[in-house]
């Protein structure tokens, strides 16, 4: 059995090993999606396919639609080439249970995947008109935090940014100069009202890739490029809305263990690839059951009818209060943690680390004792119960092939917000200091440790990739493990820095503490463990 248009045809097949089929007419699907599209998605990896995908997937299924989603990717064109083309843009999701069961079903929604890359000039036509289309209601990315970045930790213009504002927008690279450049082919065309969503998971995600397209936009307006009339039509949200998002769905890599189920069971073809740019990415996404997505409703131009695909369509303040208690508090602050101390500590699954007496204690108190005390309450989500089904379930599901690895990935961009915004939240209140904390403190020492590439072993430690590596590294290159003392004036410069921390740790009391962490941390081999030990 292939993953793809053909391959559905064998259906008595793919139902006999238990794959639930798509219930609509595929070929109809993708015929009125190029006539008429209404959703275009940049970012086309496992969150947008094993999760976003399949919203669409249901209103199908379901009669509700007869339009998919056209899929962009403006980083890693060999997943268009490789994972996409090859199988008619379907994916086969492989849902993971805590009892060892699967669920497997075909996503077909997505219509077509397409190369965000002006360089292609057949692809970039068919982008163009994509966007100049009266019927597209709304464009939506999962590109990582990273993705909406104009500048660098020192505040200057990444030079990818500098070249597409000298060049103007014909000549874009960026992701947020694609989206003003083609956003600039909508105004010129008729203009019609359109919703740009972020679907990525971080703080007011709506606000900044608002922020990021517009100074874009105003720049080429300073230089001639655009005239001020776009760039009123682009700041007017009853035109183009920036809603505001919150999703959670936990989408690791892919595990050798599904593709060596799905190969036992006949499906071809099920092998991951990694692409040079080191994407690791298959045909298939295999993730947990549990997901959430919480949108703010300002669609100018209709939107699809999300509401009856299990996503909560709400106000901003719904939405934001949901993403503070998840983002801040009840989730990625608990995965940061597990994901530095699980490398440093030679785990390579996330699962296996709540096994661990110490990493377990020290998320359940960044969580219940250090989180709940400020936590948002959206209303929509009791935050006790979220915490309680991360701890009891999501993380500890052994079936979960996630790493700390992956999830230690871009870590510096994570810190302003996981903890920077519970820091934040401690100084604002008269009865809570953030010199109190011990948890979170000892996370951020360790995220200190983690990019020595030492683990407790004292063995070299692979780190993840993350934007800033090379200037934190470099910062700390004089550090040695086992001399605690040579990091004595090294970490000033760091622990002051507000973009990493969201907060300067010396103004709010916790420099001192995390250096000191930071030097237990550093006293020999074992001394990671140790360090947890004493703190938890």
């Amino acid at each position: 059995m292939r993953l793809n248009y053909q391959g559905l045809q064998e259906k008595s097949s793919w139902e006999k090993i238990g794959v639930t089929l798509p219930k609509f007419d595929w070929q109809k699907m993708c015929s009125a999606t190029e006539e008429k599209p209404v959703w275009i998605h940049f970012g086309a990896g496992n969150i947008f396919r094993g999760f976003i995908a399949g919203l669409q997937q249901r209103l199908l299924d379901e009669g509700l639609s007869d339009k998919g989603i056209i899929a962009a990717e403006t980083f890693d064109y060999e997943i268009i080439d490789k994972i996409y083309d090859p199988h008619d843009s379907m994916t086969l999701m492989v849902s993971l249970k805590p009892d060892g069961n699967t669920d497997k079903s075909i996503i077909a929604s997505i219509a077509r995947g397409v190369r965000a890359d002006v360089s292609n000039s057949s692809e970039w036509e068919r982008l163009r008109k994509i966007f100049v289309s009266p019927s597209l209601q709304m464009v939506s990315y999962t590109i990582t935090e990273k993705g909406y970045a104009l500048r660098d930790m020192n505040g200057d213009l990444l030079k990818v940014v500098e070249n597409d504002i000298s060049s103007g927008p014909d000549k874009p690279h960026h992701a947020m100069s694609i989206t003003a450049s083609l956003l600039l082919e909508r105004f010129r065309a008729e203009a019609t009202p359109i919703a740009v969503v972020s679907m990525d998971n971080c703080s007011h995600n709506g606000e900044k890739l608002r922020a990021s397209v517009l100074e874009i936009a105003n720049a080429w307006e300073k230089r001639g490029f655009v005239d001020k009339e776009f760039t009123a039509w682009i700041s007017d949200e009853s035109q183009v809305s920036f809603p505001w998002s919150m999703i959670d769905k936990i989408t690791p890599r892919p595990a050798d263990s599904v593709k060596d189920e799905l190969t036992q069971l006949g499906v071809e073809e099920m092998a991951p690839i990694i692409t040079s740019k080191h994407t690791y990415i298959a045909p298939f996404v295999n993730a947990e059951v549990p997901q959430y997505l919480v949108i703010e409703d300002r669609f100018p131009n209709g939107r699809p009818a999300l509401e009856k695909a299990g996503v909560y369509m709400t106000d901003r303040d719904t939405v934001n209060n949901t993403e503070r208690m998840k983002v801040t508090t009840c989730l990625n602050p608990l995965h940061t943690a597990l994901a530095v101390y699980g490398c440093l500590l030679g785990y390579e699954k996330i699962a296996d680390e709540m096994n661990d007496r110490e990493l377990k204690t020290l998320v359940e108190r960044i969580g219940y004792t250090e989180g709940l005390p400020v936590v948002t309450d959206p209303k929509i989500l009791n935050p006790r119960a979220f915490i309680d089904e991360v701890i009891t379930q999501r993380l500890p599901n052994p079936f979960m092939p996630d790493t700390p690895q992956r999830i230690a990935t871009d870590t510096s961009q994570k810190i302003p917000v996981r903890f920077g915004e519970t820091l934040k939240s401690y100084q604002a209140d008269s009865k809570l200091s953030p010199a109190s904390l011990t948890a979170i403190p000892l996370a951020l020492a360790g995220w200190l440790r983690y990019l020595l590439g030492v683990d407790d072993e004292g063995k070299e430690m692979q780190v993840s990739p993350d934007p800033m590596l090379t200037e934190l590294q470099a910062t700390l290159k004089n550090v040695k493990l086992g001399e605690p003392e040579s990091a004595n004036g090294v970490l000033d410069s760091i622990l002051e820095n507000k973009n990493l921390f969201g907060v300067n740790l010396k103004e709010v009391g916790l420099a001192g503490k995390v250096e000191g962490m930071f030097k237990e941390l550093l006293a020999g081999p074992g001394a990671v463990r140790a360090t947890l030990k004493k703190y938890m």
